[in-house]
């Protein structure tokens, strides 16, 4: 059986491909300490795993849901952003819970893309916007990121290509990978971009809680739903990855849209996993302030870390990711994280994964214990 051409435009994800090589290397016996992957290594909080416990003996619990999620579950969301963003959403029809926001890059690309359509990419950027562009026969189209730039992207240069072809164009502030922040200001330029351009702006903002202390969404700024989609997810904010719960909030034409698709590819999220999100969403500031707390122990670490590695970084970024350039004359980026991985038994992230423009840069996750980032700085 010969498989669908589509295939011929991507290849396996990176860190599915490295990790099985990790593996191996910890079935030899090496104490490998793994700085690659962002899956919080962190509880939910007792109360959300109470919640999942208590919730699966209701009436219905076990049964087909709502495509559309529980509707406390989409006023627990609306509420969220109200509180952190103060942003105002209609629960009944401006937001969408996803089994993840990765699955909404796909729902959202096979929902406004057709053949030949072009997408711009940043570049660095999270891998899976060109997969999913290339999945849908759409086109690529690399922007550039640079750190002279503030990894923003340089949108006076973006109008002077042809833009005729660009359906929609992908955004994640916070950063990913970078960890770099975008202003009010910068924000409403890219509103303006798009709504110039007759482009749908997607942001990709699962960061906002993570060491920052301005929690940011680009729905914030008027008028921004006209032309905008924000995905969002409770896999970082509240150590939930694996529950695999995120949505999309945006005007109701657009998750109309984004719906069609969605029902057509699963029966509605498991009722517990819903309960135990409306649970999360309504956390205090306590369970932040605590987050935050972990997280910068480990940051401070991790900057030892790089130090030693002669690497230079930005400790005002944010999210639970550090970046970090590479020492001058450095090897390039994979050839750098081979030799730390054999040499010293440490898995990092090359930046070269994200795209060309990580080149030169490493990094970091920040799901890793004290006591393992001490460990690895013992090795240098």
């Amino acid at each position: 059986m010969v498989t669908a051409d589509r295939l011929n435009t991507v290849q396996e994800y990176y860190f599915s491909k490295k990790l099985r090589e990790v593996r191996g290397l910890v079935a030899q016996g090496k104490p490998i300490i793994n700085m690659g992957i962002g899956s919080p290594d962190l509880a939910p909080s007792p109360l959300v795993l109470e919640t999942l416990r208590d919730s699966i003996t209701d009436a219905g619990a076990h049964q087909y849901q709502s495509y559309q999620g529980l509707p406390q579950l989409r006023e627990a969301i609306a509420d969220f952003y109200l509180q952190k963003f103060d942003v105002t959403v209609d629960p009944e029809s401006e937001i969408l819970p996803l089994m993840g926001s990765k699955e909404g890059i796909m729902h959202i690309s096979m929902a406004f893309l057709n053949v030949g359509d072009e997408v711009l990419l940043p570049n660095p950027g999270y891998p899976t916007y060109a997969s999913v562009t290339n999945l849908v026969g759409a086109v690529a189209v690399n922007y550039d990121l640079t750190a002279e730039n503030g990894w923003f992207p340089d949108l006076e240069a973006l109008t002077k290509k042809d833009l005729s072809k660009v359906k929609l164009m992908w955004i994640s502030y916070p950063h990913m990978p970078t960890g770099a922040t975008a202003t009010l200001e910068q924000l409403k330029l890219l509103i303006d971009f798009a709504k110039k351009h007759e482009i749908l702006l997607v942001n990709d903002n699962p960061y906002s809680f993570v060491l920052s202390s301005n929690p940011t969404s680009i729905l914030s700024i008027d008028g921004a739903k006209e032309c905008t989609l924000e995905l969002n997810s409770l896999s970082k904010t509240f150590n939930m990855a694996g529950w695999r719960v995120g949505m999309v909030l945006g005007s109701a034409e657009h998750i109309n849209a984004v719906l069609k698709v969605k029902s057509n590819m699963d029966s509605g999220m498991f009722y517990g996993i819903q309960k135990g999100a409306i649970a999360a969403l309504q956390s205090g500031p306590e369970w932040f302030e605590e987050l935050d707390n972990v997280y910068t122990k480990r940051r401070e670490l991790m900057f030892q870390l790089a130090d030693k590695l002669g690497c230079t970084y930005d400790k005002n970024a944010v999210g639970m990711f550090v970046w970090c350039k590479l020492p001058e004359g450095a090897e390039a980026s994979e050839a750098f994280i081979d030799k730390v991985l054999y040499d010293k038994d440490i898995f990092i992230a090359p930046g070269t994964i994200f795209g060309s423009n990580g080149e030169g840069y490493i990094r970091f996750s920040l799901c890793v214990k004290e006591e393992k980032i001490k460990e690895a700085i013992e090795r240098f």
